[in-house]
C-alpha cells in the first residue's frame, strides 16, 4: 500500500486503511528524523481505543501502551550500538508478551526478525509530503 500526504489531519486517513491490513504482531516503521514514525504511532494508538498519552521513547527507549485490545510496546533502537544492548532491554519479552510491537529505526534488530512474521513501513519525506510504503 502506498499513500502520499501533505497534511497532519490526513494520518487519519492513513491509519483507516492500514488497521484493517495489520495481521502481525510487529511493525517496523522506518524513516528520517521527523518523518512522522510517531506521529503515525500517536494516531495508530488513539484508533486502537488507547487512552494513554502517547510520546516518542527516544530516551526512554520503550514505551508501554494499554489497549482494549492488548499491550502495545513502542520501541526506539536509534541510540543502540548493537545487537547485544537490543537484547539487554529484553526485546524478546516485550516481543512474547504484546498485542503489538511497534519498533522505530529498527534496522539493527531486523536481521533477527526475518524469520518472525512483521508488517514494515518506510516514511520518506519531499516538499512538505510524507511518502509512505506500507507492507
Amino acid at each position: 500500500m502506498n499513500f502520499k500526504i501533505d497534511k497532519l489531519e490526513q494520518w487519519q486517513d492513513v491509519v483507516d486503511q492500514i488497521l484493517p491490513q495489520l495481521k502481525h504482531p510487529v511493525l517496523l516503521l522506518k524513516g528520517n528524523l521527523g518523518a512522522g514514525k510517531t506521529t503515525f504511532t500517536k494516531v495508530l494508538l488513539k484508533n486502537l481505543g488507547s487512552t494513554d498519552e502517547v510520546s516518542s521513547p527516544t530516551y526512554a527507549i520503550v514505551n508501554e501502551y494499554v489497549t482494549p485490545k492488548g499491550l502495545v510496546y513502542h520501541f526506539d533502537l536509534y541510540r543502540m550500538k548493537n545487537i547485544g544492548e537490543v537484547y539487554d532491554i529484553g526485546i524478546e519479552e516485550y516481543l512474547d508478551s504484546a498485542y503489538l510491537c511497534i519498533i522505530e529505526w529498527p534496522e539493527i534488530f531486523e536481521e533477527e526478525l526475518q524469520a518472525a512474521p512483521h508488517h514494515e513501513m518506510q516514511i520518506g519525506t519531499e516538499d512538505d509530503a510524507r511518502h509512505i510504503t506500507f507492507l
